[in-house]
């Protein structure tokens, strides 16, 4: 039985693909995050208005912040899947210092 494997172009292709699909499913968790957060904020904000609370009862309320925490964190760690840690910054950073450091030496 002959295996057929792909070529490179091809693979690069998979591989953009399987990218463009991470990060339209990074995005859209983003945006639902936002606007049902939102809208559950904004509802809650008009119930503690209609009881005559006051700004500091409506936002210590349990149910605003722990939604926009608990999901905040489960958006944090699909953030850190998808973009990972990026640690050239950090590399280059220290490349950079020890380039000087050994400069100036001279």
């Amino acid at each position: 039985m002959k295996v057929i494997e792909p070529n490179a172009e091809e693979v690069k292709y998979l591989q953009a693909k399987k990218r463009v699909e991470e990060l339209k499913g990074y995005y859209w968790h983003l945006a639902v995050y936002l606007i049902i957060n939102t809208l559950i904020s904004w509802k809650d904000i008009l119930r503690g208005i209609g009881n005559n609370e006051s700004i500091v009862e409506i936002f210590y309320d349990y149910k605003i912040s722990s939604s926009w925490i608990i999901w905040g964190i489960i958006l944090v760690i699909h953030t850190i899947r998808v973009f990972g840690f990026n640690n050239s910054f950090t590399k280059s950073w220290e490349d950079r210092k020890i380039k000087e450091y050994m400069n100036r030496s001279n």
